[in-house]
């Protein structure tokens, strides 16, 4: 018998979350195939067998939280039966150094059964899953598997019997019941995800770590939108991809950290690290949570390839096929709020970064004009959250102002793009 174990998965990446098992026991599998989804901090990650032969056993159920080295599932030498897995389930709570013919004199006892658990049950992790949602003792499900593996169906038929009539004696988990006795009226009880609990973490220590402030700011989008509109139609057909707003933002970004560099830094203990390069995080909303895909060596991309590889991270993010090597290392990230129709805001610092940009949504609005003069202008609303602890207010109000001037006139972005 062989075990699958959570290999290593990156330095800083030590424990997970089972997302998926991508094959059944029973199934055969050859070495290097992929065989359960792991789900991190920061992606998810596929591991692949160690060995060619038959998935006997889950030792870990999809939503199980896992560490590097834990064993996650049993694998018989290839060429064993399937079918046998049954009865190899069965079993592997006992000792794996113990000999089949041995077990049956570890429990003569007739009360034995009485200390029959869940793991003990042969059941699809499904009907596992199904169990743990709906708090169903495994070992009390009836079912019509001729080979006694408790299936989603049978664990439903189960839920449903307990409800039309009266528990002797609630089984619940503390947990589950000061859930549902805390309110009077309906609720549901989800589990967050490992990178919701991340994200929510982070964000805290930001805010706890950093000594964050937020200045305003607003911009006069009309140059820009102009020139989209001019260049557009030539920029798609030379380059293949759509000249966006956020290219002229990353560039804007880019010559204001160069100008501000303290922006493009962070802290190490007592230590300043100012950062000589620009790679610029662009954080993208997914329906796991936000991540933030960094844009490398921004400030030597043109426009087209800030364009391209900004598609090209978010189409990874929505298909969760990002690396690792896609999220480390941002020196600043931008964050659009604006697509979602944010008219204002006041974003978190991506720690260890010490400055991030906070986009909203562009609003037609009266403007004065230096002649006094009143015209209807596209006007966007911009945020800069700082770690005041090393940049002081007036770099961080002269950096914002710097981003103002560069959009407003998108022509020296161009000609330094």
């Amino acid at each position: 018998m062989s075990e699958i174990k959570v290999p290593e998965l990156a330095e800083s990446i030590t424990e997970g979350t089972i997302a998926e098992w991508l094959v059944k026991v029973g199934d055969k599998v050859e070495k290097g195939d992929p065989v359960v989804e792991l789900e991190t901090d920061k992606v998810n990650v596929e591991v692949n067998a160690d060995v060619s032969g038959v998935i006997t056993e889950f030792v870990k159920e999809e939503g199980d939280d896992v560490v590097v080295g834990d064993v996650i599932a049993l694998v018989s030498a290839e060429g064993g039966a399937a079918a046998p897995a049954t009865e190899e389930v069965k079993e592997a709570p006992q000792s794996k150094e113990e000999a089949p013919k041995e077990e049956p004199k570890a429990k003569p006892a007739p009360a034995a059964k009485e200390e029959t658990t869940n793991r003990d049950v042969v059941a699809s992790p499904a009907a596992r899953k199904r169990a743990r949602e709906l708090n169903i003792d495994l070992s009390a499900v009836p079912t019509r598997d001729p080979l006694g593996r408790v299936r989603p169906e049978d664990v439903e038929a189960a839920a449903n019997a307990a409800k039309e009539k009266p528990a002797p004696a609630k089984k619940e988990s503390p947990k589950v019941a000061a859930a549902t006795t805390e309110f009077t009226k309906p609720v549901e009880v989800v589990k967050m995800s490992r990178r919701r609990q991340t994200i929510a973490k982070r964000l805290v220590e930001a805010q706890q770590t950093a000594a964050m402030l937020t200045t305003f700011n607003e911009v006069d989008l009309t140059n820009v939108m102009k020139l989209r509109s001019e260049r557009k139609d030539k920029f798609l057909e030379k380059h293949g991809v759509k000249l966006g707003f956020m290219s002229f933002f990353t560039k804007a970004v880019v010559g204001a950290l160069k100008d501000f560099p303290l922006l493009n830094a962070e802290i190490q203990g007592t230590d300043l690290i100012v950062k000589k390069f620009y790679d610029i995080g662009i954080a993208v909303s997914t329906d796991d949570g936000l991540v933030v895909p960094v844009v490398r060596d921004a400030d030597r991309l043109d426009f087209a390839g800030v364009e391209r590889e900004i598609g090209n991270l978010g189409k990874k993010a929505r298909n969760k096929e990002l690396g690792l090597d896609d999220l480390q290392g941002g020196t600043f990230t931008i964050t659009n709020g604006g697509t979602f129709g944010s008219m204002l805001s006041t974003p978190i610092l991506n720690a260890p970064q010490v400055g991030i940009l906070g986009m909203h949504n562009i609003i037609k609005r009266p403007v004065v004009m230096p002649d006094d003069s009143i015209e209807v202008r596209p006007m966007m609303y911009l945020a800069l959250s700082y770690d005041h602890r090393i940049v002081d207010g007036k770099e961080a109000v002269q950096f914002l102002v710097r981003v103002k001037q560069l959009l407003e006139d998108p022509y020296d972005l161009l000609l330094e793009g």
